[in-house]
């Protein structure tokens, strides 16, 4: 992503963040920061224009959000939804998850980042099933068994092979 303008106060703060990060952001973080999730990098209380993601990935333009307490109260919700619109708008997706859901089931936690970046990571097939061998068109599979039913017949060698040594071979 492009560095977009962000006031030295804005970076201050979340380097400010980055110390003082609650126990469940730190416990997420550790399998963030060392690439375990499919391979892809994240970062840390991230400066974006006016807000701070908790950790973003810019390959699959994803951020994740854990609240705590304080966003219980509806204020604190509205500019939850604000905050929210805004990443959707730059194109990234937003996962949130309480402190409470990383502390009591971090591997859920895990697993629910890694489906969303792995749907979202660029340049991945569509997840597509392919046909099953033999499957396909009706008509050529019949005309294929046919094809295969009947003995082929065998094809004369080129001449003057037959009586040619393998190579290593005394004449």
């Amino acid at each position: 992503m492009p560095h977009a303008a962000v006031s030295g106060q804005q970076r201050q703060r979340a380097k400010s963040l980055r110390r003082t990060m609650p126990r469940a952001e730190t416990l997420l973080w550790r399998y963030l920061k060392a690439h375990h999730i499919e391979g892809l990098g994240f970062r840390r209380q991230v400066p974006m224009r006016s807000f701070i993601a908790d950790f973003a990935c810019h390959t699959t333009r994803l951020i994740i959000e854990l609240d705590g307490e304080t966003h219980d109260f509806d204020s604190r919700q509205r500019n939850d939804r604000a905050r929210d619109a805004w990443f959707q708008s730059q194109g990234y997706t937003v996962l949130r998850f309480t402190n409470e859901q990383v502390l009591t089931n971090l591997e859920g936690v895990v697993e629910s980042i890694r489906g969303e970046a792995s749907a979202r990571r660029p340049g991945s097939p569509p997840s597509l099933s392919l046909p099953h061998k033999g499957g396909g068109n009706a008509r050529t599979t019949v005309r294929r068994a046919a094809l295969t039913a009947s003995p082929s017949p065998t094809l004369p060698r080129k001449r003057g092979r037959e009586s040619r040594p393998a190579s290593g071979e005394a004449e």
